[in-house]
């Protein structure tokens, strides 16, 4: 890899996301040696990866060059690299372009979409966790609708115009959101000689209610804005399989729908030589102490949506979100330099920020640890704090010029057809495009 040997230990961090970043940040101007690896040479804004999809942003808006965040950090390397295996005994990283020593080795490589097992499901239906992934729905989708001008079946072309979002998740509400308002407001402009009013848009959440993570207020507003918006939302059913075109789910219910876009689950993203049982607990995290140390190992840690660190508050780990991969990059930063000075590290305490969601124009939900609040106000939270962490002053600029004139001309510029995408051999392609 050419990285310059050292008197300095040498500090290994797999994975430029929210966790990787805030950690390398943290080791700027320290008696140490940083290599950052990632298969991007880009950090991805995931929160913002719908508005992608839906045509209200352009990727390079969300996304910002991991090696312009390291820019002027003196001993900090980045290497763009896949990582397929870790000899935890010598103590190396094996990648497509060699392989490294480390001294201190931090896992940080997030997390990808878990499809369950369902092969129909992963090979015909749509991810949503890259920008690679996000711009193949935004073409599926407009694809669809220019093949609906084209067909004289009615039911083919209602299947063309029908979306099945899976997951009533943040991701899956931003998202329902954001289609059901492209119906009402750019749908029939572009398309005046389709009837667009036949479009639905079907959210299928398979417990009894939405954003099972937030308080039932947020939950009970967010389907009230759903279906304010026109949103079919399903509740207590299963998606079973998905051919390309037919939806069959636990119940009688069925849908005809081109595109199901799958946002029902996560799963951690495992590294050869640290994905044995011992290491590992329900879906691929690593298990880790409260100093971020993986189990079993001093000088292996892991942190963001891979690690999971169990305590009385959050036996299941920490939420897989942005703030807690944040919060443990700085705290293991802390950590790192008291280990370099000798000090004994500190215990990573939690601090719950909040969580919100989006559901369209002047809608949102929102519940901080003492307050709780929905609709206009909440819009705009939702809006400043995702400004406030995209990374790169041009990038908040950007984001906030087409938020402005989105909001201005109910209009979403960016619906372009840059490549045109094909579901065949979707499989394979989710493997290569998964972060």
């Amino acid at each position: 890899m050419n990285i310059p040997q050292s008197s300095n230990p040498r500090f290994v961090i797999i994975g430029g996301g929210f966790g990787g970043i805030a950690l390398a940040k943290k080791l700027r101007d320290k008696e140490a040696q940083v290599v950052l690896l990632d298969k991007h040479n880009y950090h991805n804004f995931q929160p913002l990866l719908y508005q992608v999809s839906t045509g209200g942003l352009e990727p390079d808006s969300i996304a910002y060059p991991i090696r312009k965040v390291l820019q002027g950090y003196p001993n900090f390397y980045f290497r763009l690299a896949n990582v397929v295996e870790i000899d935890t005994v010598k103590k190396k990283v094996f990648t497509n372009i060699g392989e490294i020593n480390y001294d201190y080795l931090i896992v940080a490589t997030g997390s990808q979409t878990n499809f369950f097992g369902n092969k129909g499901i992963e090979s015909m239906g749509m991810a949503m966790k890259t920008i690679p992934q996000s711009l193949n729905l935004r073409s599926l989708i407009l694809e669809n609708f220019e093949q609906a001008l084209l067909t004289d079946d009615l039911h083919a072309r209602d299947a063309l115009m029908n979306f099945v979002i899976v997951g009533g998740g943040p991701t899956g509400v931003e998202l329902a959101g954001a289609l059901a308002e492209i119906k009402k407001g750019i749908l029939p402009k572009d398309y005046p000689d389709l009837d667009t009013r036949r479009a639905q848009i079907n959210l299928i959440q398979a417990g009894d209610r939405l954003l099972p993570a937030m308080s039932e207020v947020a939950s009970r507003k967010a389907e009230r804005f759903l279906e304010g918006l026109g949103v079919n939302v399903w509740k207590n059913i299963r998606v079973s399989d998905y051919d390309g075109l037919h939806v069959t789910t636990d119940t009688d219910v069925s849908f005809d729908a081109a595109t199901l876009v799958w946002a029902a689950g996560v799963s951690a993203v495992s590294i050869k030589g640290l994905d044995a049982k011992e290491f590992m607990c329900r879906g691929n995290r690593l298990k880790v102490n409260q100093f971020h140390q993986v189990e079993g190992f001093k000088e292996i840690f892991a942190i963001g949506d891979v690690a999971q660190m169990e305590s009385e508050d959050f036996p299941n780990g920490h939420p897989m979100m942005a703030q807690p991969a944040i919060q443990q990059g700085r705290s293991l930063g802390d950590n790192l330099v008291r280990l370099l000075d000798e000090k004994p590290m500190k215990p990573f305490v939690y601090r719950d920020k909040g969580s919100m969601a989006t559901v369209g124009r002047n809608k949102a939900v929102v519940d901080l640890p003492k307050f709780k609040f929905q609709g206009v106000f909440a819009w705009f939270v939702w809006m400043f704090v995702h400004l406030y962490f995209l990374i790169g002053f041009r990038n908040r600029v950007v984001v906030f010029i087409n938020w402005v004139y989105n909001y201005v001309r109910f209009d979403r510029e960016a619906r372009l057809i840059i490549r045109p995408f094909k579901k065949q051999n979707q499989v394979e392609r989710n493997k290569l495009m998964q972060d």
